[in-house]
């Protein structure tokens, strides 16, 4: 079921408001998540750390090990070493605390809303409307991590399961080609068969690469690594896709380039025409390293990020277009660089 709140409640507002169809099933536990994360999500684990650590009305946080840095810009888990119990707990903290950093995934009891109902019922005490710096906000707007997650810190009820498999945010839609070579990745040890593999007469298969069965592909196209091919695609001779998502009812006409690139539905590229971007990919010399949460523009110029094209766009022949976003249902007549095309 999709449940839309009336207002932006936030992280632990909404749920306490749709508690009663949340738990409507007599459900003894369920699963937070937020949506723009990407994960092996090791539900089962935490399903079975909750069994072996606390009770039965204890909580789980999924975390995993940032760098030092990067670890300021996510909610920091300080937890014991023995039990893993979180005893603190700090939400994007403005100086080091912990490289264990929240994952936005929680496997929750319904005792949480009693916990979340004492801060509605403290909000409501101390003032239904209240002018905060981001303006007036409803007593309703309660934030997990900031209102509920400090409080539980230290009580014997909060505890953190930390994953060593693959974890990244998705803030932005260049994330997606970090993400999906964090999924074909994960593919290539879990599910083989779902990846694109040289066979004769087939097309060149560099990496992990996956290739929707009714996909159209040339013999003498080349792809990968890290490219996932979608429904329909057609994708014609002398192409060369890398680290690109093309999705369902595109065509790539012959000799295409598309590199770092996400490629809208129906959307079309002529002959000879390259389509490139530029990748924002963590330290790959650091295991810890995550993601950057790069803004769109930097000094008034939009940031060099890989280029998106929206569903039914054309790109003639024989153009460049690098380092771009367009907007869907745009027909380009000449290359561009480094602009957003309305």
């Amino acid at each position: 079921r999709y449940l839309q709140e009336y207002a932006a409640l936030g992280t632990g507002g909404g749920i306490y408001h749709f508690r009663d169809q949340i738990l409507s099933g007599g459900a003894e536990a369920f699963f937070v998540l937020n949506a723009d994360v990407c994960s092996e999500f090791p539900l089962q684990e935490m399903l079975e750390f909750r069994q072996q650590h606390g009770n039965m009305h204890s909580f789980v946080i999924l975390g995993t090990t940032a760098n030092r840095t990067q670890a300021l810009n996510y909610g920091c888990i300080v937890a014991n070493t023995d039990t893993q119990e979180v005893q603190h707990y700090v939400e994007k903290p403005s100086t080091f605390v912990s490289e264990i950093i929240n994952c936005g995934i929680y496997l929750f009891t319904p005792t949480i809303f009693q916990h979340i109902g004492e801060v509605f019922q403290r909000n409501q005490q101390e003032l239904v409307l209240e002018e905060s710096s981001n303006g007036w906000q409803r007593a309703e707007v309660i934030r997990l991590e900031q209102d509920v997650f400090t409080a539980l810190a230290g009580s014997g009820k909060l505890y953190v399961y930390k994953t060593d498999g693959f974890w990244s945010q998705i803030k932005s839609a260049g994330s997606a080609i970090y993400a999906s070579r964090l999924y074909l990745n994960q593919y290539s040890k879990s599910h083989p068969e779902r990846l694109a593999q040289n066979k004769p007469g087939g097309p060149v298969i560099r990496g992990n690469v996956y290739i929707h069965p009714t996909a159209s592909i040339d013999s003498t196209a080349v792809l990968g690594p890290n490219v996932s091919i979608g429904e329909g695609v057609t994708v014609g001779a002398g192409v060369r896709v890398r680290e690109s998502i093309v999705l369902h009812g595109a065509s790539l006409h012959d000799h295409t380039c598309v590199l770092n690139t996400i490629v809208g539905w129906d959307s079309t590229i002529g002959r000879w025409a390259r389509v490139e971007g530029t990748p924002s990919d963590p330290n790959p010399n650091d295991p810890y390293a995550k993601i950057d949460s790069e803004t769109l523009f930097r000094d008034g110029r939009l940031t060099p990020s890989i280029t998106i094209l929206g569903c039914s766009v054309t790109i003639p022949a024989e153009v460049v277009i690098l380092n771009s976003i367009v907007l869907p249902h745009k027909e380009l007549s000449r290359s561009y660089k480094n602009q957003i095309i309305l």
